[in-house]
């Protein structure tokens, strides 16, 4: 970047320039970008983003995203509490969320099993799901559909969420079905770029896992 632009759009740039999929020659676009924009909504941006962290939660039930202490997918009486989508990242629920194709509910995990990356189960929120289906409330639980994504980590996740809902049927002599998204999905492919189309005969076709 050139020694010769302002303190500020070099920072801004710079900045810019840490985020996923952006370039040196992209930052320096978005920050003259900003530059361009009325003061209004530059401040407008600029109070969203102070208050990202601070308004932000996980929901006490599914830990999604949320600003209340319940998500709205959770407080949705219309949905199928009965059934819960195991999910690796929020951004999976959106592409679920796309098209109204599932009607059920969720459990986010914030990752998956990576031993290469040191993330252990105990590092994610898996232990949260067991306690969850343990303790079930006044709906029973029907189906749990592990929705990881069709890689590796994510059949190795998968793997060992099948193994610790298996012992604590056996435990605790309960019935609901452990499904599979079916592999209308590639292999290798993240939930938050399909469509959803190829997400809703996923869904149809899960199997037994």
């Amino acid at each position: 970047m050139a020694n010769t632009l302002p303190n500020h759009l070099k920072k801004i740039s710079l900045f810019l320039e840490r985020l996923p999929g952006i370039g040196e020659k992209t930052a320096n676009r978005l920050a003259f970008y900003f530059l361009r924009l009325p003061q209004q909504d530059l401040e407008d941006f600029a109070e969203n983003i102070n208050n990202l962290k601070a308004k932000t939660k996980l929901c006490q039930n599914c830990l999604n995203l949320t600003e209340e202490e319940i998500c709205d997918i959770c407080q949705d009486k219309r949905r199928d509490h009965g059934i819960i989508t195991v999910v690796e990242q929020v951004l999976d629920i959106v592409a679920f969320e796309t098209g109204n194709i599932y009607q059920g509910i969720y459990h986010v995990l914030h990752g998956r099993i990576d031993p290469l990356n040191n993330i252990r189960p105990e590092d994610i929120y898996i232990e949260q799901l067991i306690s969850k289906v343990k303790n079930q409330n006044s709906q029973p639980i029907k189906e749990i559909i592990l929705a990881t994504n069709p890689d590796m980590e994510g059949e190795a996740t998968a793997m060992y969420i099948k193994n610790k809902l298996q012992e604590l049927k056996k435990d605790k002599g309960q019935s609901f079905k452990i499904t599979r998204l079916a592999y209308g999905l590639p292999i290798g492919a993240n939930l938050e770029y399909a469509d959803y189309m190829t997400l809703k005969k996923a869904i149809e076709g899960r199997n037994e896992y």
